[in-house]
């Protein structure tokens, strides 16, 4: 959906037409779901928070006023809804300390298959990399590449600092390289 296009069904939604809040739903759904599966680990929870969340989302349409990045105004706002529901069901008090302990967040080999067309050997040792990163850097990873965020959009929807956004890019790009130079990845890449 180009920006114009995305605009215009934005305020169609606030204005409460059906087809315009199906078309946010259908072209937002599977990627706010997935996103959602990465934060939680929990199919059942992501998807009554989604569910939960556009219904809020149609609910409260009269309020939600002009959005410019429909698409990272989305991830913010299921984001926070997310964590809001984790906090209540887990009890967790400091969500930073439980994202960091855990191992949810983190790249399958299938993902990598899909979005990079690596053979199952291959995906299953870049993934294995990639999992060694510090939560924050997987999810800026995923946030970017993934989903395709812009960096502003990744700082809003992680809450920190856009110059977070590039330190915590780049310093998973560096322990990468690292890997690669030190030899750790060199079966990736081999052709066979």
């Amino acid at each position: 959906m180009d920006d114009s296009s995305e605009k215009t069904i934005w305020h169609l939604f606030v204005e409460g037409e059906v087809k315009a809040f199906s078309t946010l739903f259908k072209s937002y759904y599977s990627q706010l779901h997935n996103y959602g599966l990465k934060i939680s680990g929990n199919s059942s929870i992501t998807e009554d928070c989604l569910q939960t969340f556009f219904v809020y989302l149609y609910d409260n349409r009269q309020n939600l006023g002009t959005v410019n990045h429909i698409k990272a105004y989305l991830f913010v706002s299921f984001r926070r809804a997310l964590l809001k529901n984790l906090k209540k069901e887990r009890k967790y008090t400091n969500y930073e300390e439980y994202f960091e302990i855990s191992k949810v967040f983190e790249f399958s080999a299938e993902e990598l298959i899909v979005e990079q067309e690596f053979t199952n050997v291959r995906s299953h040792a870049l993934s294995q990399l990639l999992n060694r990163l510090s939560a924050r850097e997987r999810e800026s990873i995923y946030l970017k590449y993934y989903s395709g965020l812009t960096t502003h959009e990744i700082a809003e929807v992680m809450e920190i600092s856009y110059q977070s956004v590039l330190n915590t890019l780049q310093k998973a790009f560096t322990k990468l390289r690292g890997h690669i130079e030190s030899g750790q990845i060199e079966q990736v890449f081999k052709l066979n």
